[in-house]
């Protein structure tokens, strides 16, 4: 999948990224081959995490109908490495507007890190896709309701402080897509090589996904009803 329209579309329906950042490219193949086993379909090796670059081309390989990102981007050499290497999309814990305007030019998604209502509009002006909220507020359900009442225009993905008991909530609460990264990839379980915990919390967290999907599918049909 490589049309940068689809991408974007798919990465809404899915709702949900997993986040690998160990210091050990092995380690992360398996923690996050263990992800994808449990369900999830969006996949993003941050940058910092040794071999990054050909994590990102072997699951590009492995399946084409799995979404592989790039995280950590912070250059706009890293950005080109990263969609040379196969990322479908690249993702920053900063807004940085050389980095936002490259991925424009270079059509692959773009998801800069905002932490701020005027870094989220900068963003959203200079052409990103989406916007990372990071690092996490207290309350990132009403953080992000209070965001959209003035700009519901904005597609916020938090990535920092979301877990399964709140995943619910935050999507409820309008953002676009959530992503896992320690609460999905325990530092514990990775110490251990406890893959198999990490395929067992993936499931759990894709199937809260779906039953999330499925409820808001009826809620739909259900207003649709009500309007006729």
């Amino acid at each position: 999948m490589t049309n940068k329209r689809n991408i974007l579309s798919e990465i809404e329906s899915r709702k949900i990224s997993a986040i690998i950042r160990t210091d050990d490219q092995k380690l992360a193949a398996d923690a996050m081959s263990a992800a994808v086993d449990g369900g999830f379909r969006i996949v993003e090796f941050t940058l910092t995490t040794p071999g990054a670059l050909d994590l990102i081309s072997e699951f590009r390989g492995r399946d084409d109908g799995l979404l592989v990102g790039a995280g950590t981007v912070m250059s706009i050499d890293q950005a080109k490495d990263a969609v040379n290497a196969g990322a479908q999309f690249i993702v920053s814990p900063v807004c940085d507007p050389e980095i936002i305007r490259h991925a424009v030019e270079l059509d692959v998604v773009s998801i800069p890190g905002t932490f701020t209502a005027t870094e989220m509009e900068t963003a959203h002006e200079l052409g990103a896709d989406m916007v990372k909220l990071f690092p996490a507020p207290a309350d990132i359900s009403n953080f992000i309701s209070a965001v959209l009442g003035p700009m519901p225009y904005l597609k916020i993905f938090p990535t920092n402080g979301v877990d399964i008991d709140n995943m619910l909530s935050v999507l409820n609460s309008g953002a676009v897509g959530v992503g896992f990264v320690k609460t999905l990839f325990d530092p514990v379980d990775l110490h251990r090589n406890d893959f198999r915990m990490v395929e067992k919390r993936a499931s759990a967290i894709c199937d809260r996904s779906v039953s999330y999907t499925h409820l808001r599918a009826h809620e739909t049909e259900a207003d649709l009803v009500c309007r006729l």
